[in-house]
């Protein structure tokens, strides 16, 4: 059973989180705009369900910040390239990568928006 089906990260500046985890994660994303929010849908094949999807979203009522619900996003290359563009990419890098036993590593990051993301490698 897959728990998440969707998740959204909260940005002042969409240009700004785009652009930073554009950098990081290598990530692409499809942009729109509708009269209530913008996003930029991290890129997927819409017909592959069984990838968790999830964006980042300007809304102007919603606001990032760190001490609320973490999510831990793939770094499927490893945590450690992650994180070496962390920083060059205006963001923070809160917890160094630790080993968590047989499920692999983890770091935590703030990034250009104040939200804390956690990073997850094999």
């Amino acid at each position: 059973m897959k728990i998440i089906n969707w998740f959204q990260i909260p940005a002042v500046r969409l240009d700004r989180a785009v652009k930073f985890y554009g950098d990081i994660l290598n990530a692409s994303f499809h942009q729109m705009e509708d009269r209530m929010c913008k996003h930029a849908f991290f890129a997927r094949n819409p017909l592959e369900t069984s990838i968790t999807g999830g964006e980042i979203f300007e809304d102007g009522r919603s606001k990032p910040c760190g001490d609320g619900v973490r999510i831990y996003l793939d770094a499927p290359a490893g945590v450690d390239g992650v994180l070496a563009r962390v920083e060059k990419a205006g963001g923070k890098i809160l917890m160094s990568k630790m080993a968590i036993g047989e499920n692999g590593f983890i770091a935590l990051i703030e990034d250009t928006e104040g939200n804390h993301i956690g990073l997850h490698s094999m």
